[in-house]
């Protein structure tokens, strides 16, 4: 084989061909002469004259012209042609003559010189993602990436000093690297799977499907080689004796992960930018010799050492961070408890940019100091004006007026990030919530009470500090006592008394319970633990109560509060950066790290993606610029309709009138929809009690097996009736189920809309299918996953997982998994795509080649874990197929964000149109994400939706992602119109909540192919 200058290389067999051209061969199981036409598969193999390369997976060749082989994906030529990709793929190619060029790699007698002049040099490399872990591995060898990365999450890696492919040469730094000399004839093994490379042109390709950057674009799993192709581009020669580590500074470009296309619009953010004066932050470690262990007393030693630091510091107890720069220094305080001397060590460690990473925590210290000297209350974690509160009488409440304030950096640089917020605050007590409950259920008086209050949050206003209720101590009472801190104990009435001038006047009431979370104090290894106990007289209920918010008048009043315009919004924005610039006290504590605030919100160019087309069963339709379609979708038959034949209705006897109008509006719309619909056994209850319905359901069930849908009329919102139904429904005996209120169902005027969207909502249920939109990409799976905390059982939470299972994203497979720890990491992850993989094999009779998967409810702190714990999982389980490997995305969904959008100020801020992209500026440095509007807002500001790219192999970018997540956004049949999230994502919320808040148990397989849960 030694004596053919190619290798063509299949999945089983290496043949040679005889052609002097460049000829492809291909064969899952071997590959025969190019002589023949080349049969299609996986492998494939050519033949040059030149020096050039080629890919495949695991595929190594050498030649001598310039002609590539491509294979399995996306392949195409590089700028330069000295690259390897592939499954452990390496590619070599072999000198050209000398050219007078100057090799990148220096002569071994001059190494030792220029280690010391060099250093490292940034180059701009688009970057295509998160670094993965095992780039780390190499960059602790002194390593690092120069290309971009679209395989799985691995970028390719080079050991040879080679041209700089990011433009220029690299430079050397770090310890050359000896290889043992050999002849020319010889071969070196590289760092791939099973193939030998020669030590002049190693380039070892680390990744299974990396890329250098594109020229053009072609797409299918086996593409034909270029024949003839050859590299303009001369390579200089390398010495062999030495190998230089490369150490190329990786600089993100932000066009790597925009995306072009689209309509152009011209949009504003709450975002005001940040200049850096200062030149560098200098980070201390601070050593205390002897330890001393107590933080306050840490603070108080470095405070007197305030004319060696200056005024401005950042401490946290063992880093210190300085606006200037000391030398070394041993400072000498005395503890006050025992006089003995401690000497106060502080050393150098780090010389930071203004604009690290490491300097945003102690810029957001000093924003609240700057939000303090301007009047506001820190009330959690935001800054309110109670001064500038709203009294609502009638309501019993009163709003705060405040502000959500983070100092970010993003792409753009460092950006101050305000958004506008609320807090609703109750008259009532926690008392008088106790007492209502107690006058109204006197019998469960404290599973009431348990039920209403824990888990809410309440404010004490003696210190304006809010608290989360875990439980209710019923044995405990102000006449009681706990312990301070120097020892002592002191009963709750003298405490609040002695301390802030408050009568308890109720002796005998419980006590709240306030947990804690585990944190670490700052700078040690201290964890704060222990139980916070609070008196309800004293603590005050927040946020609005769920009788308000099924009170449609009570609503109308507060929302204009709460809810403002985007004119609005941007005002009270102008109106803090003002009090700021007017506040000298604000101006010194920002001038002392060199920070100075704009005065207007950043303005960006973001794009707007095309209206998408719904298609129905025998019709299309463009939607309009508020992408509803409401109308359309009830004149016209929907794709599916499944025939309801044989079903139930079940009633109160004073509900009959009610459920005869229901059944004969039913019939007047039910033929422009396409839905037959047959008369209902009529079931009428002496009357609304939880058990009749459920033994008249329960005995209707076993004696008409058949039965395709109950429909239930409650009067009233009972929770306990509607978790009855659905445990019976869902869980003991599985078929859909539909609970109607009968106050939705008694207006005249709006009967007929109503029923038209029960009529929808049943046929979802039943297995139909309403309407798609047009997604080119075939053989594809489309998952969405969320998490919701179980109400009955403290630290368990339930998983919701739904998943596409057709190409035209319209038939759905669900599940729910139940988990015992409390972080939001789902441990199930993998039995539920395996079995979502099962049933698309079962209806297509093949699985999916691409799967894109949205993961909701996830923070920020939870990206890393995410990435490693979950996606994993997920790539093991295609191992339970033989020879599967799909390509994947994996997106986070993030809806609980700060930034809002809005359009010029000549549209008086109002909220862009629905499809609107910002992926650029104000997006993530070592993320692909971007920002997506894809809801209409009639009132208030525009609030897009995060999405970040943890992990994708799917060969689909930037813009193919994006307009993928917006078709998706249309998809939710329970409304007809784009939503903030894609429709699996919101499938798996209304799953997980549904067996989170009333089922507590996974629901019966048999209904896993239907949208029961809407």
């Amino acid at each position: 084989m030694a004596n053919f200058n190619w290798l063509g290389r299949g999945r089983g067999g290496l043949f040679p061909t005889q052609e002097p051209e460049p000829s492809p061969g291909r064969g899952r199981g071997s590959l025969g002469s190019a002589l023949t036409p080349p049969p299609r598969g996986v492998g494939l193999a050519n033949q040059a004259s030149n020096a050039g390369f080629g890919r495949a997976r695991g595929l190594f060749m050498q030649t001598e012209d310039g002609a590539m082989g491509r294979a399995r994906g996306l392949f195409l030529p590089p700028l330069q042609p000295v690259m390897g990709v592939g499954r452990g793929a390496a590619l070599f190619a072999q000198d050209p003559p000398q050219s007078g060029t100057q090799a990148c790699e220096p002569e071994r007698e001059h190494v030792t010189e220029r280690k010391n002049n060099l250093a490292p040099r940034q180059v701009d490399v688009p970057v295509h993602g998160r670094e993965p872990s095992l780039v780390s591995m190499f960059r602790g060898m002194g390593i690092e990436s120069t290309m971009p990365s679209r395989g799985r999450g691995l970028l390719p890696v080079g050991r040879a000093a080679a041209e700089d492919p990011c433009g220029g040469k690299m430079e050397a730094a770090g310890p050359s690297v000896p290889l043992s000399p050999k002849s020319s004839g010889e071969e070196e093994v590289a760092r791939s799977s099973i193939f030998g490379i020669p030590p002049h042109r190693m380039m070892p390709g680390l990744g299974r499907a990396a890329l250098p950057p594109l020229t053009t674009a072609s797409l299918g799993r086996a593409l034909l080689p270029v024949p003839g192709f050859r590299s303009e581009a001369s390579t200089p020669p390398v010495n062999t004796a030495t190998l230089n580590i490369v150490h190329c500074v990786i600089k993100r470009d932000v066009q790597s992960k925009s995306a072009f296309q689209g309509e152009s619009i011209y949009i504003g953010s709450n975002h005001i930018p940040i200049v850096c004066k200062n030149e560098a932050v200098y980070q201390y470690h601070v050593t205390f010799i002897p330890n001393v262990e107590s933080m306050s007393m840490r603070f108080g030693m470095m405070k007197d050492h305030r004319d060696t630091t200056g005024e401005v510091v950042a401490f946290d107890g063992s880093i210190l961070y300085l606006p200037v720069k000391l030398n070394d220094v041993v400072l000498k305080s005395v503890r006050r408890t025992d006089n003995q001397e401690i000497a106060v060590k502080v050393q150098l460690t780090k010389i930071l940019p203004p604009n690290s990473d490491l300097c945003i925590p102690f810029y957001n210290v000093v924003l609240r100091r700057v939000m303090k000297t301007v009047g506001l209350k820190l009330v959690g974690r935001n800054h309110y004006n109670p001064e500038g509160a709203v009294i609502i009488e009638k309501q019993g409440m009163q709003v705060w007026p405040g502000y959500s304030t983070a100092i970010k950096l993003t792409e753009g640089g460092l950006y101050l990030c305000v958004d506008v917020t609320h807090k609703v605050l109750r008259n009532d007590s926690v008392m008088d919530v106790m007492n209502q409950i107690y006058q109204h259920s006197r019998q469960s008086f404290r599973d009431e009470c348990i039920k209403e209050l824990v888990g809410c949050i309440v404010i004490t206003r003696y210190n304006n500090r809010t608290y989360r209720v875990d439980g209710i101590e019923w044995a405990k009472s102000p006449k009681g006592t706990f312990q301070l801190m120097d020892g002592s104990e002191i009963t709750f009435v003298e405490y609040y008394k002695k301390n802030y001038g408050i009568q308890i006047k109720e002796m005998d009431q419980p006590l709240l319970l306030h947990r804690p979370k585990e944190r670490a104090r700052p700078g040690g290894k201290q964890i704060i633990t222990g139980e916070i106990l609070l008196v309800p007289e004293l603590s005050f209920m927040t946020g609005i109560p769920e009788k308000m918010r099924k009170d449609f008048r009570a609503m109308k009043e507060l929302t204009p509060l709460i809810n403002v315009s985007g004119n609005q919004h941007t005002a009270l924005i102008q109106q803090l950066l003002k009090n700021i610039q007017k506040s000298p006290e604000s101006l010194t504590q920002l001038n002392g790290w060199g920070l100075g605030i704009g005065s207007q919100i950043v303005m960006v160019n973001a794009k707007s993606l095309p209206h998408e087309s719904i298609c129905l069963k025998s019709s299309s339709f463009s939607i309009g610029p508020d992408a509803t379609w409401s109308r359309e979708v009830v004149r016209e038959p929907s794709i599916n309709a499944i025939p309801l034949t044989w079903w139930a209705i079940f009633f109160p006897r004073r509900c009959g009138n009610q459920a005869e109008e229901l059944l004969s509006t039913f019939n007047k719309v039910a033929g422009c929809m396409g839905v037959r619909l047959e008369k209902p056994n009529y079931v009428e209850l002496a009357d609304d009690r939880t058990e009749n319905y459920i033994k008249s359901i329960h005995s209707r069930l076993i004696s008409e097996p058949n039965m395709q849908l109950v429909v239930c009329i409650v009067v009233g919102n009972r929770d306990d009736l509607y978790s009855a139904i659905k445990k019976l429904c869902c869980v003991k005996n599985p078929i859909p189920s539909q609970v109607i209120n009968v106050r939705t169902i008694s207006q005249q005027q709006k009967l007929r809309s109503v029923a038209q969207k029960i009529l929808l909502q049943i046929n979802c249920k039943l297995g139909g299918e309403l309407w798609t939109v047009n997604v080119p990409l075939k053989s594809l799976m489309v998952v969405g996953v969320d998490v919701h905390h179980d109400t009955s059982k403290a630290h368990r939470s339930v998983m919701g997982f739904v998943a596409s299972v057709n190409s035209s994203q319209t038939q759905w497979y669900s599940r729910v998994a139940f988990q015992v720890t409390s972080e939001e990491l789902i441990d199930s992850f993998r039995i539920c795509l395996l079995a979502a993989l099962q049933k698309h094999y079962e209806m297509n009779h093949n699985l999916p080649q691409k799967i894109v998967i949205y993961r909701d409810g996830v923070s920020d702190s939870q990206l890393k874990m995410v990435e490693e714990f979950e996606i994993p999982q997920l790539i093991k389980c295609f191992d339970k197929f033989p020879s599967y490997e799909p390509q994947m995305a994996f997106v986070v969904v993030q809806k609980r964000i700060s930034t809002t959008l809005y359009l010029g100020p000549h549209s008086n801020f109002a909220a862009p149109p629905p499809g609107t992209i910002l992926d650029h500026t104000l997006t993530r440095k070592n993320w692909v994400d971007f920002f997506l509007m894809a809801h209409h807002i009639r009132h208030g500001c525009g609030l897009p939706t995060h999405y970040i790219v943890l992990y994708n192999t799917s060969n689909l970018s930037p813009l193919h992602l994006q307009r993928l997540t917006f078709k998706m956004c249309h998809l939710y049949w329970n409304w007809p119109g784009t939503i903030r999230v894609p429709a699996p994502c919101k499938y798996a919320h209304k799953l997980a909540f549904l067996a989170g808040e009333y089922l507590h148990s996974e629901p019966a397989i048999q209904l896993s192919d239907r949208l029961f849960f809407l």
